[in-house]
């Protein structure tokens, strides 16, 4: 049986019901100890995420998957780097670029406290259709903007 769909303010009230839940499970990860001491915002575990779930990589592929300035990225990097979360290597290829991967020391930690993230959101969209999927986050992207343009942003 094809489902009818939500109609708008259906929809509205149950993502108001869901958007706090889902922020209260993130908040509720509990962060590694040799990570705890860190002032890690938001933009540090999305940039741990990737390197977790997609190993090394430049500073210009983090800051395009991030969708930042590479000058950004790279005082990240050195904040993590300074704390021995994050290390930085010559690129073998082309000694100008430098790669970036989580330091051995952390990467178990790291990976215990992101990788459900990534399995969660791998299981929930599984169902969907490549379509369905760039809806989903396109809709993501454009609740985020809505929000920063009725400044209910810090």
């Amino acid at each position: 049986m094809v489902s009818p769909g939500l109609a708008t303010d259906e929809a509205i009230r149950a993502l108001l019901l869901l958007m706090p839940r889902l922020i209260g499970r993130v908040k509720r990860l509990g962060v590694p100890d040799a990570l705890r001491g860190l002032d890690l915002a938001p933009r540090h575990l999305s940039l741990l995420s990737y390197l977790q779930l997609e190993g090394p990589l430049s500073i210009g592929e983090l800051a395009e998957r991030l969708e930042v300035a590479p000058t950004t990225v790279s005082l990240m990097i050195a904040d993590l780097s300074r704390a021995g979360v994050l290390v930085r290597r010559e690129d073998e290829a082309d000694r100008r670029r430098r790669i970036v991967t989580i330091a051995p020391e952390h990467t178990d930690a790291v990976t215990a406290w992101l990788g459900g993230s990534a399995v969660a959101w791998r299981e929930a969209v599984a169902d969907l259709s490549d379509t369905e999927r760039e809806v989903v986050v396109r809709t993501l992207r454009a609740y985020e903007q809505a929000l920063g343009e009725t400044g209910l942003q810090r």
